[in-house]
């Protein structure tokens, strides 16, 4: 790869990132950087996402996503739902803006792409999974998500070799987030399991009239 490919690769694991969080969000602050000049740093190949069809199309989603993201149930159905969204969102704008280079540069970064939006999005569910409970923190971290996303979308933008370091440093983070939520899901699992066994055990003695016979 040449030095503008590797430049391009920089913004686009930046942008994949931010893609992961929110899909529609980095979308729209490329489509309107692009639009209104504000953002210098962009791909010329992105110019499609400033048409009016596809900033309306993901101005209505991201207002959608903004609402669902903040109720706990309903933010899980939609990130599940998301799963195979924002992934192959973060190839096809990996495909478009490497779409000047060369057949195997463009394969590579449309799956460092879809990797890393796959693993950013992974690491949203399982926070979002283990804060289920409480509304108001879940309202929070969707926010805290929002901001982030806008704002890791712009500096991929201007600054790409800088949004790339993020980039790394994050991807580390999400690893060790990841093995946490695991962790704390099956213990969650577990729980359940057991106080469902429990529950069982409970009804089949009162279905039974009486407690079973031990030797």
């Amino acid at each position: 790869m040449n030095a503008a490919s590797l430049q391009s690769l920089a913004g686009m694991l930046g942008l994949a990132f931010a893609s992961g969080v929110n899909l529609y969000a980095a979308v729209l602050v490329v489509g309107l950087g692009i639009r209104y000049e504000l953002l210098k740093g962009l791909p010329a190949e992105l110019a499609p996402l400033a048409h009016p069809a596809v900033l309306v199309t993901a101005g209505l989603l991201y207002c959608l996503e903004f609402f669902a993201d903040k109720i706990p149930v309903l933010s899980a159905l939609w990130d599940g739902i998301h799963t195979f969204v924002r992934p192959l969102g973060a190839v096809a704008m990996s495909l478009l803006a490497s779409s000047q280079l060369g057949a195997v540069e463009q394969t590579v970064i449309a799956l460092l792409g879809g990797a890393v939006a796959l693993t950013s999005h992974a690491t949203k569910m399982g926070v979002r999974l283990i804060s289920q409970g409480e509304p108001a923190t879940h309202a929070g971290l969707s926010v805290a998500e929002d901001i982030f996303a806008v704002s890791l979308t712009a500096l991929a933008a201007q600054y790409p070799w800088l949004a790339l370091g993020v980039t790394l440093v994050l991807l580390v983070a999400a690893v060790l987030i990841l093995v946490f939520a695991w962790k704390t899901v099956n213990r969650m699992a577990k729980g359940i399991g057991n106080r469902f066994r429990i529950w069982l055990g409970m009804s089949r003695r009162d279905a039974s009239g009486s407690a079973p016979l031990s030797c």
